[in-house]
């Protein structure tokens, strides 16, 4: 990794390989078509010179020039205000602040389940995978109701939900439904070509949703 100090006039994205909520960051660079770099590490060992930057260490991490975030849902709205063509939210406060509850209640239903799935033992990880499976086909409606989440348009409450849906067959949840509901949404995101491009290669080695 070259020093980070003497490359800050460059945006640099730091991202674990298979962190989701690094996904989300690297999807909404990708879709919105942002020239810069990205740096996987491992964040249990983070490199020195990025600990002198963010001490936490924490993945994702986006540098430019003077500028240090390192919480995924600020640095994607960032990005999205930073660079406005095409827009990831809606213009109108109401609407975007509408989009932000949405994206927090994701984080704290899904993400938060997607969380304990992944770090927690054996008998919580059960547990918070048949919450999880639960709680999505309980929201199958709302996947159906419109072309993407909740709104005609992608957003990025889309960049937020593609990644934890991604996820989901690694770890032994099927959402499948009569109407393939969920299915059907997911596989709209997958296709995109922001989604494809936002893959790391141990992302793309994980199970695909059903096709």
């Amino acid at each position: 990794m070259a020093n980070i100090i003497t490359r800050k006039s460059v945006m640099t994205l730091f991202s674990s390989p298979t962190c989701p909520m690094s996904h989300c960051a690297r999807f909404v660079l990708h879709e919105k078509g942002i020239t810069a770099d990205i740096e996987y590490y491992d964040p249990n060992d983070p490199p020195e010179d990025l600990l002198e930057l963010n001490p936490t260490g924490t993945s994702p991490t986006l540098i430019e020039r003077d500028l240090v975030l390192y919480d995924s849902r600020i640095i994607m709205e960032y990005l999205d205000e930073r660079f406005p063509h095409p827009p990831l939210h809606q213009m109108d406060p109401v609407s975007r602040a509408t989009a932000r509850m949405v994206i927090k209640r994701i984080d704290q239903d899904w993400y938060q389940l997607l969380d304990e799935i992944l770090y927690s033992g054996e008998k919580k990880s059960a547990r918070a995978k048949k919450l999880l499976r639960e709680s999505l086909l309980s929201s199958a409606p709302i996947f159906a109701a419109r072309p993407f989440f909740m709104n005609d348009e992608f957003s990025l409450i889309d960049c937020v939900i593609g990644p934890l849906l991604w996820r989901l067959p690694s770890i032994g949840i099927d959402v499948s439904t009569p109407n393939e509901e969920i299915t059907s949404y997911a596989q709209r995101i997958f296709k995109r070509s922001g989604f494809k491009r936002s893959l790391s290669e141990a992302e793309k080695d994980m199970v695909e949703m059903q096709k």
